[in-house]
C-alpha cells in the first residue's frame, strides 16, 4: 500500500516534534551551564573585593535600597578565600 501525502506529512511532523524536544533539552542544559558560569564569576568578583561577609551584606542591602556604595577603606576584615576556579576551557567547546 502506498504512503499517502497526509501520512508523509504526519511522519515529518513527528520527526520535527522529536527534534524540538531534543532542542528543548539542550536549551535547558545550556541555560543551566550559563547560570553556573555566571555564579562562578560572581563568586570570583566578590572574593576579589576583600571584604567580610558582613560588609558584603551591608553593601548589597544599601544597593538594593537605592543608596550609593563606596569602596571599603577600613581594609580587609574577613578571612581571605582562595580565588574561584576558572571554568574549564574544554567545556566552552561543547556543542
Amino acid at each position: 500500500m502506498a504512503i499517502t501525502k497526509a501520512a508523509k506529512v504526519e511522519a515529518e511532523i513527528e520527526k520535527v516534534k522529536g527534534k524540538i524536544s531534543e532542542f528543548q533539552i539542550r536549551l535547558r542544559e545550556l541555560e543551566q551551564k550559563k547560570t553556573e558560569i555566571e555564579n562562578t564569576e560572581i563568586v570570583g568578583v566578590v572574593r576579589g573585593m576583600n571584604i567580610s561577609i558582613e560588609e558584603l551584606a551591608v553593601m548589597l542591602q544599601t544597593v538594593r535600597s537605592g543608596g550609593a556604595v563606596s569602596a571599603p577603606t577600613s581594609g580587609h576584615h574577613g578571612q581571605k578565600s582562595a580565588p574561584a576556579p576558572a571554568p574549564d576551557a574544554e567545556e566552552d567547546n561543547e556543542e
